[in-house]
């Protein structure tokens, strides 16, 4: 017993070793300022991020679903554009990703952001929704705060550090290596698992200040949950990770003022 006491303690040691608490973004006029544990590097996630991506737009290429139809390819990189100059208020180091944006023809309505700026926008999404420019700006600002926020690693750390029991003992042992399938990790958080209600709200708020940064109405943020909501959550991919509810119509509601003049200056 005490052998095994002993192991857990060392087990312990180990994860708090790796452990760092980060402000991943600043504050922005919205006030975001949650610090968050991180057990995986920001480089690692980010390599298994692009790999991820890669699959995912092989996938499409071979299906011939990748940016077929220029229209809608030029729309969602134009609205794009406007929003991923506005990253740097909250990380000026988002000006040196490598920002990627590409389009999946595909009936499901889903987006998303993958950690360093990998951006895919599924066409169910505009044409079940019939999303206006405004309303395809707030789901990519919200896809995009996301991953301003890190919490796809920030979700990876948590799950490491659930596995505790297993992988401290197992190093504090000798008893084989910790390599982890990050690319698949990320996949999984990306397309399965759902957001906490927490990150969800975070990326709500920072994306309805990306859209006004970028002089994208912020009242549209409602609008496309209105849309949402009515579409139901059994026809749409996004719910399973991205839950709606009235609670965050209302949250967005009380701080879309927050952001309304960022909006009007950046339409002068």
């Amino acid at each position: 017993m005490r052998s095994f006491h002993k192991v857990l303690i060392a087990g312990i040691a180990v994860l708090a070793a790796g452990c760092q608490t980060v402000q991943t973004t600043q504050p922005g006029a919205i006030g975001v300022e949650r610090k968050q544990h991180m057990l995986v590097s920001e480089a690692d996630v980010e390599k298994g991020a692009q790999v991820a991506y890669q699959q995912e737009l092989d996938k499409a290429k071979q299906k011939g679903a990748l940016n077929a139809d220029k229209n809608t390819y030029d729309r969602v990189q134009t609205i794009s554009r406007r929003l991923i100059p506005q990253t740097t208020v909250f990380r000026p180091d988002a000006a040196d990703w490598k920002w990627e944006v590409n389009v999946q023809t595909t009936d499901d309505v889903n987006a998303y952001c993958m950690p360093g700026g990998k951006i895919m926008v599924y066409t169910g999404l505009i044409e079940q929704l019939h999303a206006t420019d405004a309303e395809l700006a707030a789901v990519i600002g919200h896809e995009i705060a996301h991953a301003l926020r890190e919490h796809s690693r920030e979700r990876l750390s948590r799950a490491y550090a659930q596995q505790l029991a297993l992988t401290g003992i197992a190093l504090a042992t000798g008893a084989g290596d910790m390599t982890m399938e990050l690319a698949n990790q990320v996949a999984a958080v990306t397309f399965t698992l759902p957001h906490s209600r927490e990150q969800e709200a975070e990326a709500d708020r920072v994306g309805l200040e990306l859209m006004a940064r970028a002089g994208y109405d912020p009242n549209a943020s409602i609008t496309l949950w209105q849309k949402m909501g009515k579409l139901g959550g059994s026809k749409s991919e996004f719910f399973s990770t991205h839950p709606s509810s009235d609670s965050r119509i209302k949250d967005l509601q009380a701080n879309v003022p927050k952001v309304a003049g960022l909006y009007e200056a950046a339409r002068r």
